[in-house]
């Protein structure tokens, strides 16, 4: 049953002596959902209102999707999960990486909870690393790859504002693979 483990996984602190701001595990998802979204861990803005992807990359990610904040947060229609629950704190160049233990605990019984995923967006390289099979040793040519594991899978990068310079250097990325999840999401949303 998905409401129960959710409230395990919001109560879970496995991990929060190793966090700097103690743990608040942030995730949304329903029996329902059609759209999973597998990003790194929830940054500083996210952990403070537990609301994911409420910050600029949220604004992107939505925009690469091309759907509003109502349908966003919709656990009927997107969930939420990811590879590290909690804020894992700042590194030297942005936030550390998300907390290896999270994905293992979590992750296949959640998975096992929602039947109905029929596109599972993999943000950035933690959840790539994790999830694909046989990937080239480069986020940039595990994206130009999507096709390999589409439908059911698709590499994205980061949609983060520190991405901008890598967008801007590949604008394939958004004339296919934008393109693609768009008109992917339509469908199934």
């Amino acid at each position: 049953m998905l409401e129960p483990l959710l409230k395990q996984i919001r109560a879970c602190d496995v991990c929060t002596h190793s966090l700097p701001l103690g743990a608040n595990p942030v995730i949304q998802a329903h029996r329902a959902a059609k759209l999973l979204i597998i990003g790194q861990a929830p940054g500083i803005k996210v952990h403070q209102t537990s609301i994911p992807w409420n910050d600029a990359s949220g604004l992107r990610l939505r925009s690469w999707l091309d759907i509003d904040s109502d349908t966003f947060y919709n656990p009927h229609h997107v969930a939420i999960m990811p590879m590290g629950l909690c804020y894992p704190g700042k590194g030297n160049s942005g936030d550390l990486p998300p907390r290896k233990e999270c994905a293992p605990l979590w992750h296949q019984s959640v998975l096992a909870e929602l039947p109905n995923i029929e596109m599972t967006l993999l943000i950035g390289q933690y959840a790539q690393n994790y999830y694909l099979q046989d990937k080239p040793s480069t986020l940039t040519e595990t994206v130009k790859q999507w096709h390999k594991w589409a439908p059911k899978y698709l590499p994205l990068p980061h949609p983060s504002p520190r991405n901008s310079l890598w967008l801007k250097n590949n604008p394939w990325f958004e004339n296919e693979v934008i393109a693609y999840i768009r008109e992917r999401v339509h469908r199934v949303i």
